[in-house]
């Protein structure tokens, strides 16, 4: 058997020679405490860090089994000592070298507690993995400071992270305790005949557009109308109260800097758990909901846009419509569609980030221009049927028309960050001040038909024989030889969403995609295999960094595939 002596003697013999020497220490180690695994070596020191593992038994970590004996408080463990561990090597990791030499570190992790690959436990053991940069100069080995790192600091991260009698007790219970709430929180909407809860004492804003923490300056701790005011009594926290959006058409109204969008920005992420103190820990969303945006420029594949678009000039067909590029109203139609092909129940809508023609028509421009000259059926005049024949509700940002006070059934008005309920005050207004529009585009809003998906449009590897992708940031993945863009996917929010994604679209081509099997129907198969194996079930070999996505986000990544084709 080879132990820790072994490998350390091993990596002080590559002490200076070529890089790729490195190659020889790959396999598995026995530690006095933990096993370590050396999965995959790296051939460069500028290269991907080279992956490990370690697998610590029970016998030695102790972690209760009360903290992880349902699917809740598994995730909420495992994230904890992902982080604990990840704070663990930052006190160790330090520039050894050249390149990405000295580094020691986990999958990077926001706000957000997600179903991770970083980490996993049960009865008997528990297994971390992360990255290591092998040290070097230039590209000749540093075999001492490699022995140090895999030696000495990897012992040490273990020993503070993964001990269960090394850790704060109690802020270990209070994290995993925290995500249970949450998951039962959201599980009680539907009951209660709620689409979102956000707790009062609440901080909803943010530090900055790029740093996700809560804001601590002048930040206005959340407080709820008292007519919508409802409480609930969590499993772990006890009783906790909040405003409770009911299911419908709810407009959220106010001025300009008060709040509005920044309480639609958690709603949209209430679909995720947060960690304590995130501020939104205890603003949960139901998890169907989507938020949907015009966005301009992007791919659009065979998808059913006449409830909104018809009519087009040179009579472009709008029942099966594809583009090249979008405009702003085809696709937030497209957007909304395909949400709905999918199972959304909930829309999550800012006047900021729509197309201004597909949200409204106000009487006086029905007046100058004819409606059989305008191709456009706006969604103030689909948004109950919606309601009514699919049961989806709607929340909506809007500041600047008072026109959609004759579809809501409740508003809610945000002034400095300050909720207040004021119904009554728009169903008063809308009958003292008709607006005199007619509705547009029929009685009825019609069937979403789900599309078949081209196998063969789902490989743009050029005939290669696999297909590369790369994850940039959240943004963007790169698959075979396209450039799949998500910036306007506003509900991704970690790097690992989209590793699993890209990994997950190669699973679908590789084992269910036949050209008969609807998108839905894909979907279903896909989530199974990973509701039964765990996203393990997307890789071949294992990996740290993947992390749990929604089927709404992933149908819009392949809906953003320049290659695709539906039927």
């Amino acid at each position: 058997m080879t132990d820790s002596e072994t490998l350390y003697d091993l990596l002080l013999d590559l002490d200076n020679r070529g890089y790729k020497a490195y190659k020889d220490i790959q396999g598995q180690y026995e530690f006095p405490n933990f096993t370590l695994i050396i999965d995959y070596v790296q051939g460069d020191p500028f290269a991907s860090p080279s992956k490990l593992r370690v697998r610590v038994p029970q016998s030695v970590a102790k972690f209760p089994a009360e903290l992880y004996n349902t699917p809740s408080r598994q995730v909420a463990l495992r994230d904890y000592l992902t982080r604990q561990f990840d704070s663990a090597c930052h006190r160790v990791s330090q520039h050894r070298g050249t390149g990405k030499s000295g580094t020691i570190a986990v999958c990077r992790m926001g706000q957000e507690v997600l179903d991770r690959t970083s980490a996993y436990i049960n009865d008997d053991w528990l297994e971390l993995r992360f990255v290591v940069g092998l040290p070097a100069r230039g590209r000749r080995i540093l075999g001492r400071q490699a022995a140090y790192m895999l030696c000495e600091d990897v012992p040490e991260s273990i020993d503070r992270a993964l001990v269960y009698a090394n850790l704060d007790a109690a802020d270990v219970r209070r994290h995993v305790e925290t995500v249970e709430d949450a998951d039962w929180l959201r599980s009680q909407l539907s009951e209660r005949d709620l689409v979102s809860f956000v707790a009062d004492g609440a901080i909803l804003p943010r530090r900055s557009g790029v740093d996700d923490r809560p804001l601590q300056k002048n930040a206005v701790p959340f407080e709820s109308p008292d007519s919508l005011r409802v409480t609930f009594d969590r499993p772990n926290g006890g009783e906790i109260s909040g405003m409770g959006i009911s299911k419908g058409v709810t407009l959220v109204v106010g001025g300009g800097y008060h709040g509005k969008s920044t309480l639609l920005r958690a709603i949209e992420l209430g679909v995720y758990n947060h960690i304590p103190d995130d501020g939104r820990e205890f603003v949960v969303t139901d998890p169907t909901a989507v938020k949907i945006r015009a966005e301009d420029g992007r791919y659009v594949a065979g998808v059913d846009i006449s409830p909104f678009i018809n009519n087009l000039p040179q009579n472009r067909p709008t029942t099966s419509f594809s583009t090249e590029n979008a405009s702003g109203s085809t696709s937030q139609a497209a957007n909304i569609v395909e949400a709905l092909e999918v199972g959304a129940k909930l829309l999550l809508i800012d006047e900021d980030t729509s197309a201004t023609n597909f949200t409204i028509r106000d009487r006086r421009m029905q007046q100058l221009i004819a409606k059989e000259k305008e191709p456009i059926t706006p969604f103030i005049d689909r948004v109950r049927q919606l309601l009514e024949e699919r049961e989806v509700s709607t929340i909506l940002v809007m500041g600047g028309s008072g026109d959609y006070f004759d579809v809501a059934d409740t508003a809610i008005a945000m002034t400095e960050f300050l909720p207040s309920d004021v119904t009554e005050e728009v169903r008063q207004i809308a009958a003292e001040f008709a607006t005199g529009r007619q509705p547009e585009g029929g009685e009825v809003f019609g069937e979403v038909r789900s599309r078949a998906i081209d196998p063969e449009s789902i490989d743009p590897s050029r005939g290669k024989r696999s297909v590369k992708w790369q994850a940039r940031d959240i943004d963007e993945i790169v698959f075979g030889t396209e450039n799949i863009d998500l910036s306007a996917v506003q509900q991704l929010v970690d790097t690992g969403q989209l590793r699993a994604i890209a990994e997950a679209m190669v699973y679908l081509k590789q084992e269910y995609a036949d050209g008969r099997r609807t998108l839905t129907e894909l979907l279903d198969l896909i989530f199974s295999d990973i509701e039964n194996r765990g996203l393990e079930v997307l890789s071949p070999f294992p990996q740290g960094d993947l992390a749990e996505f929604r089927r709404f986000e992933f149908a819009a990544a392949l809906n953003r595939l320049r290659t695709l084709q539906t039927r």
